[in-house]
């Protein structure tokens, strides 16, 4: 689930997971825009030693996603588009190996209001 669109005093945006740890193999991630902005969810790879919300956005206010396994970021359709629409859903469907995911929404400034994610991702 991702809401954005702060009020007047709030400056953060949230993305939370449920369930927040999945079994190894193919995973479907179905996202809910439940704010007033448009967003998307990358799927990233989180470094050993490293927790999510560590990442620095660069110069255009959004974090490096070279490494990305893929995003949900297509209005009321699968995989990469221009955004998931308030009030809309996305999904993708990928194949993770056991380790530890940040879950972002990579649109300028989003990352650093707040929207990002744990998704933890266990042996079989």
């Amino acid at each position: 689930m991702m809401s954005g669109g702060p009020g007047p005093q709030d400056t953060r945006m949230r993305l939370s997971v449920t369930p927040a740890t999945v079994p190894a193999g193919t995973v479907s991630l179905r996202v809910a825009n439940t704010g007033a902005l448009a967003h998307e969810v990358l799927v990233l790879p989180l470094p050993s030693g490293q927790t999510v919300g560590q990442r620095e956005p660069g110069s255009d206010q959004r974090v490096d996603e070279a490494d990305s396994l893929g995003e949900a970021s297509h209005d009321c359709a699968a995989g990469k588009g221009e955004g998931i629409a308030p009030d809309s859903k996305g999904w993708i469907t990928l194949t993770l190996r056991p380790g530890r995911y940040e879950l972002v929404c990579n649109f300028p400034d989003h990352y650093a209001r707040g929207m990002y994610a744990e998704l933890d991702v266990t042996g079989r």
